[in-house]
C-alpha cells in the first residue's frame, strides 16, 4: 500500500472507529447500518459528489454546507451528520469512502456476517443468489451478505471472492486454464 494511500485508510479508520463506538453505545447500529449503506450508494452513483468531497479547490465552508445539505436530504442521524459536519471542517471529506467501506465492515463483523463480492456472466435471479448466499453460509458458518456484479466477459458461471478465498467457476477462466494447457503441450 503507497504511503498516502495508508495515511487515508488510517484517519479513515479512526473516524469509522468513532462513529462506530458512539453508534454502539447508543443502541443505534441499526440507524447507522442503514446511513452507510446509503452514503454508499450515493459515493457510487454520484461523480458530484465524489468530485466535491476529494477538491482541494472548495473551501472548507462550502464542503460543509454541500455535505450538511446532502445529510439533512438523506435523513442522515444525527451522530453520522455531525461527523461528516467535522470531517468538512477539517478538510478529511476525501476519506468518506473508505470511512464507509470501513464502517460497513465493522457493522458485519458485529453481526457476524462476512460479505462475499460475487461477478456473475448474467444477472443472477433471487432465488440464485438466496441458494448462493446458504451455500457460502454451510462453508464459512457466518451470515453471508451478498455484493453481486454482472461482467459478460466471464461468458458463463460465476468468481466468488471471500475474504482471502477466491472460487472461479467462471468459463472465461477455464478457457484461460485450456489455452494455458496447450500452450505447454505444443
Amino acid at each position: 500500500m503507497s504511503e498516502p494511500a495508508s495515511i487515508s485508510s488510517g484517519i479513515a479508520a479512526r473516524y469509522a472507529a468513532a462513529v462506530f463506538d458512539l453508534a454502539k453505545e447508543s443502541n443505534a447500529l441499526k440507524a447507522l447500518e442503514a446511513d452507510s449503506d446509503a452514503l454508499a450508494s450515493a459515493l457510487a452513483s454520484s461523480a458530484d459528489l465524489k468530485a466535491m468531497i476529494a477538491s482541494p479547490v472548495i473551501s472548507r465552508e462550502d464542503q460543509a454546507r454541500a455535505i450538511g445539505a446532502l445529510a439533512a436530504k438523506m435523513n442522515l442521524s444525527e451522530l453520522l451528520a455531525n461527523t461528516l459536519q467535522l470531517m468538512a471542517s477539517k478538510r478529511r471529506l476525501f476519506v468518506l469512502p473508505q470511512m464507509v467501506a470501513d464502517l460497513a465492515a465493522r457493522i458485519a463483523a458485529e453481526k457476524g456476517e462476512v460479505t462475499a463480492e460475487v461477478t456473475s456472466a448474467a444477472a443472477l435471479s433471487a432465488d440464485q443468489a438466496k441458494k448462493l448466499a446458504a451455500t457460502l453460509k454451510a462453508r464459512v458458518g457466518k451470515d453471508v451478505k451478498l455484493k453481486i456484479a454482472v461482467d459478460e466477459s466471464l461468458i458463463g458461471g460465476l468468481v466468488v471472492k471471500l475474504g482471502s478465498t477466491m472460487i472461479d467457476t467462471s468459463v472465461k477462466a477455464k478457457l484461460a486454464a485450456l489455452q494455458n494447457a496447450m500452450k505447454e503441450v505444443g
